[in-house]
């Protein structure tokens, strides 16, 4: 059996490969097997900067929040049976404030999100080989699913719900910029879609080529060739709908000078402040929407993978053992070699 082992982050670089302590049980949990894990974008903000805007690690932290794994065991009646393969949502909403009873549980007051800093004691993430889970949490899919594309159900939602901010995409032309998981997501939502024309821009040739194999029309590098969709902006601009995946101020300054009047953009990236051309933003009438997290969505990423609707596996372009997380995240902070990381835990 291998090694039952915790990816703990200490500070800025400090990741630390720890022995596991025995998980312990708490309300109606059941015991979690994780077998994969995705490194996510924030997960490589804590490990490069020791957090994102003004959340900031300040104790060790278990981080991790894309996962899946099989059930040990699981409270009677839960519907969730030993060997299951599961989903597992890091979003636990209190239930009671007023989003929560609003149907807007991911604004809630006093959420607890797994692998997050924002708050003191912080809340230990997915990246070990076991751990109690809610059982609401927990979600099945059938085992003749692999595990790889079980953890991909986090962003899968994440991309799902940012599109509900947007108006249809069936016959639009789409631009999304930024290639990495969340852009490549949005291509393959795009495509599922029904869009007209999808246009993805990058700074390099590897997440674009991923692009292309996710379902992308034109894949720009906009380093190498700044001019080359000089034609989007012509007749104040021809791009219907923008999902914004890079937080880059130059790739939302372009995708606005892109965007026609009255058309959409879906901020999806984060960043801290940036400058913005409002001139063009009032002057055309655009619509500008951000996007946080997931509700229902993650049920629907779920069912979308169990049934094969979706395939997300061209974006995972590397797996190494969790024992090896410092060189994945390393890896995974490399956009020339990488777009998704997953690590492996029963490796």
């Amino acid at each position: 059996m291998a090694q039952e082992i915790a990816c703990r982050l200490y500070a800025a670089r400090d990741l630390r490969i720890e022995p596991l302590a025995q998980p312990q049980p708490g309300g109606d949990a059941a015991l979690i097997r994780v077998l994969r894990g995705g490194i996510c974008g924030s997960d490589l903000h804590y490990y490069h900067d020791g957090g994102f805007g003004p959340v900031r690690v300040r104790e060790p932290i278990v981080l991790g929040h894309e996962a899946a794994g099989v059930v040990e065991a699981a409270p009677a009646g839960s519907g969730l049976a030993p060997g299951q393969l599961v989903a597992l949502s890091p979003s636990r909403p209190c239930g009671e404030c007023e989003y929560c009873r609003a149907g807007e549980d991911r604004h809630c007051l006093a959420m607890r999100f797994s692998g997050s800093a924002m708050r003191l004691p912080h809340e230990d993430g997915f990246f070990r080989s076991r751990l109690y889970h809610p059982v609401a949490q927990c979600l099945p899919l059938p085992n003749d699913i692999g595990a790889e594309a079980a953890a991909g159900a986090e962003p899968l939602a994440v991309c799902l719900h940012a599109l509900t901010m947007a108006p249809d995409l069936s016959d639009r032309r789409v631009l999304i910029t930024g290639a990495g998981p969340i852009g490549a997501i949005c291509i393959a939502l795009a495509r599922l879609h029904g869009a007209a024309e999808i246009i993805v821009t990058d700074v390099q040739d590897f997440t674009l080529g991923i692009a292309r194999r996710m379902g992308a029309d034109r894949a720009v590098n906009v380093a190498e060739n700044p001019e080359a969709l000089n034609d989007l902006a012509e007749g104040k601009g021809r791009v219907d709908v923008v999902l914004e995946c890079s937080a880059n101020p130059h790739a939302i300054a372009q995708a606005i000078s892109m965007t026609r009047p009255q058309g959409t953009i879906v901020q999806i990236g984060v960043a801290g402040t940036l400058p913005l051309p409002l001139n063009l933003i009032v002057a055309k009438e655009l619509r500008v929407f951000g996007t946080h997290r997931f509700d229902r969505e993650f049920a629907q990423a779920v069912q979308m993978i169990s049934t094969g609707r979706i395939d997300l596996s061209p974006m995972v372009t590397e797996t190494l053992p969790a024992t090896e997380a410092q060189r994945a995240f390393d890896l995974a902070g490399d956009r020339t070699q990488a777009v998704k990381v997953q690590l492996d835990f029963g490796a």
